[in-house]
């Protein structure tokens, strides 16, 4: 059987913008669809709610700290590798179509084609506004055009993605290769065709409790990042808008261009594994915030993630990461998983539902964007989150606790109740030994010493180890720094000179 994946990943669309994550009002036929064929997973955390810094984790299987993307428009390190490499290097052909995101550049990438990656298929936002006189091009970046009375799907980024990855498929069906297929949609400016870009108008989502939230006992960052939405009543955040129309409408929109591709493979590869994701989400008014920042809020930070190729109709509740898709993908297409990646194969999950790989996720935040002088600026948040409960720590400012069994909304901040110290402190051990794990370039023993953990102490030696990267492929072994030769132990207790003497 061919060895054939097709990986679709949207742009800040939220769990409940799915049908099949319960909210029957929105019109995602295909990727309903797509969550009865196979898994469903209630409890997917992205390792970062920011684009870039999402899909350097997705496609490396490490977490931005490691491979240098802590924030939009940062490139990765020369020495991190995606997927695309590793499984070009084993004979597996790789295809990307869509946004990118990872080069470093802006928003729209530069239009080089990287390592690993077919060039006749490769198609990021700057090839597509190559592809457009300038006219055109100023018309794809406003949502007014939506409206215009030329306006078809054809002129969509979508629509051509779509195009690009039907074409793919016809042409290596027959070969093993991953697929992905990257849509910048539904994220602004919207742009949709008819009926879409109308479909939503006077829709406004449910109420729940956290749109009353005044963020009181949150972080300050919160609260200057609510500005005078502060003040709102829910009636007056949670209210029908154009611009939440046209994003809904845009959503159903790319699902629409989902499925021309599923079509495709249900005709074509009816055997190949197919995964869908979205970077991140929206606040859209919960805790009265807009957009991402740094929060874990489920808003932004539970994705939704599907995956078609192992048992079909089921739900997984455990936890899972962004993080563990790319050593799935390496295990599933038979090449080894190499130790320098952070995250774990959940294939064996795909294949029996039953299974746990994951009893805490991480997700993690440093800044928005390095071209923005605004939307906070520094913001260090590291999060561990289990099944029930969620710690954030916020390394400038206050930090969170969320009993998620009790506080689905989480509106009620624990960080100080001592009634949930047991379970606060061990999701809080099992961060700091991430950090350490993961060799965080920002742990230290302020992630430690937090106010409401009276045992913890500062430290000048912190842990007091070395931690060196591992590399077993693409770049020489390391070398121990006292006596030059190769590294025995990547990990190991470090000792001073006068220790030595």
């Amino acid at each position: 059987m061919k060895k054939q994946i097709v990986f679709v990943m949207t742009d800040t669309t939220r769990k409940d913008m799915l049908g099949c994550y319960g909210n029957k009002k929105m019109h995602t036929p295909n990727l309903d669809r797509l969550a009865a064929e196979g898994i469903r997973f209630e409890n997917a955390y992205t390792a970062q709610p920011v684009c870039g810094p999402s899909r350097s984790a997705i496609f490396t299987g490490t977490f931005p700290h490691t491979n240098g993307m802590v924030t939009n428009c940062i490139a990765m390190g020369d020495n991190v590798k995606t997927i695309g490499q590793r499984l070009s290097d084993n004979g597996i052909h790789c295809g990307y179509i869509g946004k990118w995101h990872l080069d470093g550049s802006d928003y729209f990438g530069n239009g080089r084609c990287p390592e690993g990656w077919d060039e006749e298929y490769w198609y990021d936002m700057r090839r597509y506004l190559d592809e457009l006189p300038a006219k055109d091009r100023v018309r794809s970046r406003s949502s007014d055009t939506a409206f215009d009375e030329d306006m078809t799907a054809d002129f969509t980024y979508a629509h051509r993605c779509s195009n690009r990855a039907v074409d793919f498929i016809d042409k290596y069906k027959d070969e093993d290769f991953l697929l992905v297929v990257s849509y910048d949609e539904p994220h602004g400016p919207c742009l949709c065709p008819p009926p879409y870009n109308s479909m939503y108008q006077g829709f406004r989502f449910d109420d729940n409790p956290n749109y009353e939230d005044d963020l009181t006992n949150k972080p300050l960052m919160q609260r200057l990042w609510a500005g005078d939405a502060i003040k709102s009543s829910a009636d007056e955040i949670n209210k029908p808008s154009r611009q939440l129309s046209l994003f809904l409408g845009c959503n159903s929109f790319v699902d629409h261009e989902i499925g021309r591709v599923l079509d495709k493979v249900r005709e074509e590869l009816p055997d190949a594994m197919v995964i869908y994701t979205s970077d991140h989400g929206d606040m859209l008014g919960n805790h009265k915030l807009q957009m991402k920042n740094a929060a874990a809020y489920k808003e932004i930070a539970n994705v939704p993630l599907i995956i078609k190729g192992g048992e079909k109709g089921k739900v997984v509740e455990a936890v899972s990461s962004h993080i563990d898709l790319a050593p799935t993908i390496l295990e599933y297409m038979g090449v080894a998983v190499p130790e320098c990646l952070e995250g774990r194969s959940i294939l064996s999950q795909i294949y029996d539902t039953d299974k746990e790989i994951n009893d805490v996720v991480f997700t993690e935040f440093t800044r928005y964007e390095v071209d923005h002088d605004g939307f906070g600026g520094l913001q260090m948040m590291r999060a561990a989150i289990s099944k029930r409960f969620k710690l954030v720590i916020h390394l400038l400012d206050t930090d969170e606790f969320y009993d998620m069994e009790k506080d689905p909304y989480e509106v009620n901040n624990l960080i100080n109740d001592e009634s949930y110290a047991r379970e606060r402190d061990k999701l809080h051990d099992a961060l700091l030994e991430h950090m350490n794990d993961t060799r965080d370039l920002y742990r230290g023993y302020q992630w430690s010493c937090r106010t409401w953990r009276k045992d913890k102490n500062p430290l000048w030696a912190n842990d007091g180890y070395t931690r060196q990267r591992l590399n077993e492929e693409y770049e020489p072994r390391q070398l121990d720094y006292d006596t030059g030769l190769e590294m025995t132990e990547a990990v190991r207790k470090k000792t001073t000179k006068d220790e030595k003497n």
